[in-house]
């Protein structure tokens, strides 16, 4: 078992930055990698941004390339979205998840196993 706790979510201002962090316990190095999907309201959840454990590589949805920054801290077990220039389409109930069934990064909410209880991030315009 693996076990997520999200927390950094917050009411911010259009244009302000906000971090998230993913406090990861239980079997983590089962972890191969770990993603952050959001659900806007009357959404479905969607991928935002993803890494994997071992080496680094990220992934990010086009939506957030260039804005947010995904990155992890091994020791601490705990791995970070850095969201920059916001705005109110990225207002959402943020989750961070945990791969474990195949090495590799995955872009769908079947590719990952564990799941935290999320943090919401209002963007305010």
């Amino acid at each position: 078992q693996v076990q997520l706790v999200e927390s950094g979510g917050r009411l911010v201002q259009a244009g302000g930055s906000l971090r998230l962090s993913c406090v990861v316990s239980g079997r983590t190095f089962t972890t191969y990698a770990m993603g952050w999907f959001r659900r806007a309201p009357g959404k479905e959840r969607e991928f935002v941004a993803a890494i994997r454990r071992s080496d680094g590589t990220t992934d990010y949805a086009d939506s957030v390339k260039g804005r947010f920054t995904v990155s992890r801290d091994n020791a601490k077990n705990t791995v970070y979205l850095q969201m920059n220039s916001l705005n109110s389409e990225d207002t959402a109930v943020y989750y961070c998840a945990a791969r474990t069934l195949a090495y590799g990064l995955g872009r769908t909410n079947a590719d990952y196993r564990y799941w935290g209880q999320g943090t919401q991030v209002t963007v305010s315009s």
